[in-house]
């Protein structure tokens, strides 16, 4: 078979309670350290993925103690046997989203030498957004010494005519897990797929190289890029063929339940005035529509082509000229509007790009704005659940 840089893994399982050892990728509610809170408190006194990763609402200067703590919890978990392995496994996992509907993906493993995020890759998997280089030595900080790793990473495939991960949904499978999930997150089920149908599943893939032509793009990250990148470098930084993969689920880019949304963006400590003043004369005309909030006025200007495509260059223009205004992405209207209740601060809500646009786009141009979508709201986004050895 040709390679495909996707395979089985040796993957863990947990011997707990699943609805709280399961929680949100650590990108999620970076400006809303409550959510994280609340999660702690959920979670508290029992073995759970909370203690294993490290929110991004919660990063510092210096993280020196969470990570050692981290690697703590990692290495009492492996020492206490909380694990069950399953050898050369994929899992097919079935994700009730908050509002009803079922995405459905496979867990397995990439292998990172068929993945760049450099500018023009033409790799297997490519980043899908642009790569920012210094988001990534903290993170490498957090992976160097754990000896785990746990996915929050989702690659979609281009499968317009549904032959890799819609057969299972009719087949019989041995269910792993099956709970709800915390926090409005939905409901999680996974199930153990046996071999014939692992084959059955990378002959599809490889089916799907073939289709693509030279160059071709196999898998696009659809979330988790930078976490991605990070086990990149960590392993071009310390080869071994354990870190030499990474976990992660793949979804089908058709899948009907996927859906993308834009990442709004909130600017905290600007002089909402003068930045208002400058937005004005920047967007002036076009058919598509960027609105602006603060805490007592709301107004919209227009511009054409990728919104975020001209508007993250302007805000990032912006905040070279205003080093104190700090922007954060954010996922959902309501949480957008939320945090521009307060002053000095402002909201920016806008359409975002068709799921249909992306293969074309990167294929054609390479990565997108970084924060040009998510692949859903933030309580939609994937849990941690799965773990693997990366030492």
């Amino acid at each position: 078979m040709n390679n495909i840089g996707f395979y089985p893994a040796e993957i863990l399982l947990p011997k707990c309670d699943y609805g709280k050892w399961s929680v949100v990728a650590c990108d999620q509610f970076t400006s809303e350290p409550e959510y994280w809170r609340e999660t702690a408190k959920i979670t508290e006194n029992v073995p759970s993925t909370y203690n294993l990763v490290l929110p991004e609402a919660f990063l510092s200067s210096d993280n020196t103690e969470r990570i050692d703590s981290i690697n703590r919890e990692m290495a009492k978990y492996l020492d206490e046997g909380l694990f069950e392995e399953y050898k050369d496994a994929m899992i097919f996992v079935e994700r009730t989203l908050p509002k009803g509907k079922v995405r459905y993906g496979i867990i397995g493993a990439v292998d990172l030498k068929e993945y760049d995020f450099s500018v023009g890759s033409k790799s297997l998997i490519r980043a899908t957004e642009g790569t920012v280089l210094e988001r990534i030595p903290p993170r490498v900080e957090i992976r160097r010494d754990a000896p785990l790793e746990l996915p929050h990473i989702m690659l979609l495939i281009d499968d317009i005519k549904k032959t890799v991960i819609e057969p299972l949904k009719n087949a019989e499978l041995t269910v792993l897990y099956d709970f709800e999930l915390i926090q409005g997150g939905g409901h999680l089920k996974g199930s153990l797929i046996p071999k014939e149908m692992q084959d059955n599943i990378l002959s599809a893939i490889c089916d799907l190289k073939e289709k693509a032509g030279d160059d071709p793009l196999l898998f696009a990250v659809g979330d988790g890029n930078h976490s991605l990148a990070t086990a990149r470098t960590c392993y071009l930084n310390d080869p071994t063929e354990l870190n030499r993969y990474a976990l992660v689920e793949v979804v089908n880019i058709h899948d009907q339940a996927l859906e993308f949304e834009p990442i709004y963006r909130v600017l905290f400590n600007v002089d909402t005035e003068d930045f208002i003043a400058k937005l004005n004369s920047e967007f002036t005309d076009g058919p598509k529509t960027i609105e602006w909030f603060t805490k007592d006025k709301k107004g919209e200007v227009h511009t054409s082509g990728l919104t975020v495509g001209s508007l993250q260059p302007f805000i990032d223009r912006y905040i070279k000229e205003n080093p104190d205004v700090v922007c954060d992405y954010i996922h959902g209207i309501e949480s957008t509007l939320s945090l521009c209740k307060e002053g000095n601060r402002i909201g920016l809500i806008f359409d975002g790009m068709d799921k249909s646009e992306l293969f074309p786009f990167v294929c054609e141009k390479g990565s997108l704005p970084r924060k040009t979508f998510s692949m859903g709201e933030a309580e939609s986004k994937r849990y941690y659940c799965e773990a693997r050895k990366i030492k």
